[in-house]
């Protein structure tokens, strides 16, 4: 009998280790990009090639290309599961390195230009309208390939190009999801509001701790002959104040919640909006 392959589930926490191999690999590229790139002509023209990237209508569709090709390389991908989860093993699958990689990767050099925001914030919703016809075409073609795949319904063209389909609606909602909320963001709450503030510092805590205090409430609500909407807004009532009032008492004003969130800033000034300055080097 061959051995069993050897599981490490992490649930919800496998962003954790997948974060720091990210940025370990993100501070080892930059690091030998600076030891070579003394004179800065490599990020120069690296900051170019982003900035042409990000002022251009293609956009999404040219971020999507990673992530678009490495999810139609797996026979068995379809929409349902996204992007596959690394929370099997320590080794993470080239799929998230590559889906969650491209992220940073465009975090990074946004950071160096922010004044890029502002094609967000003007496009906001021409990608909010592109990103709720992406999404519902993926989940159509994702019910699609799972009709075809168990032979309930006969297709005029092959599973392969469903899922192909599948996979380039999904790589372009991805981008155009991303670019809608930053844009709306910016244009619709880019004054200081010191309850999102604190909601965006807590919402790091409460997800580290919401799987057993959901799970455990999942649970009980199941016995309720309750449509779905009503357990949901019951969990989220029920769930929500013992979980803020743990980040407040003992995350907030802790180490913990400096090692989380970093250095929070003074009390006696806003931050300025971050979109609003000229573009850094």
């Amino acid at each position: 009998m061959a051995a069993s392959r050897p599981r490490f589930p992490l649930t919800h926490l496998w962003f954790l280790y997948v974060l720091i191999e990210l940025y370990a690999a993100a501070l080892l590229l930059r690091t030998g990009v600076v030891t070579i790139d003394r004179a800065g002509r490599i990020r120069m023209a690296i900051d170019r090639l982003f900035a042409a990237i990000m002022t251009s209508r293609l956009a999404p569709a040219i971020l999507a290309l990673p992530i678009g090709l490495a999810i139609s390389l797996d026979p068995k991908w379809v929409g349902w599961i996204g992007i596959r989860t690394p929370d099997q093993s320590l080794i993470t699958n080239g799929q998230a390195w590559i889906a969650y990689g491209s992220a940073l990767a465009v975090g990074w050099l946004l950071h160096r230009q922010i004044g890029l925001l502002r094609q967000l914030e003007r496009r906001c919703l021409l990608n909010t309208a592109m990103a709720i016809g992406l999404i519902a075409l993926s989940y159509g073609l994702a019910f699609a390939v799972s009709m075809v795949a168990t032979h309930v319904v006969a297709a005029p063209v092959s599973l392969p190009m469903i899922r192909l389909a599948g996979a380039i609606a999904y790589a372009l909602a991805i981008w155009t999801t991303s670019f809608a909320a930053i844009g709306l963001a910016l244009r619709f709450m880019a004054g200081f509001s010191r309850t999102r503030r604190y909601l965006a510092d807590a919402s790091y805590w409460l997800y580290l701790i919401h799987m057993p205090i959901v799970m455990a409430l999942q649970l009980a609500v199941s016995q309720f002959d309750w449509p779905w909407p009503a357990k949901y807004a019951l969990i989220l009532l029920v769930a929500m104040p013992p979980m803020l009032a743990s980040y407040h008492l003992l995350v907030r004003g802790t180490i913990i919640g400096w090692l989380l969130n970093g250095r929070r800033p003074q009390p006696d000034g806003a931050p300025r909006n971050a979109a609003a300055g000229p573009a850094s080097g």
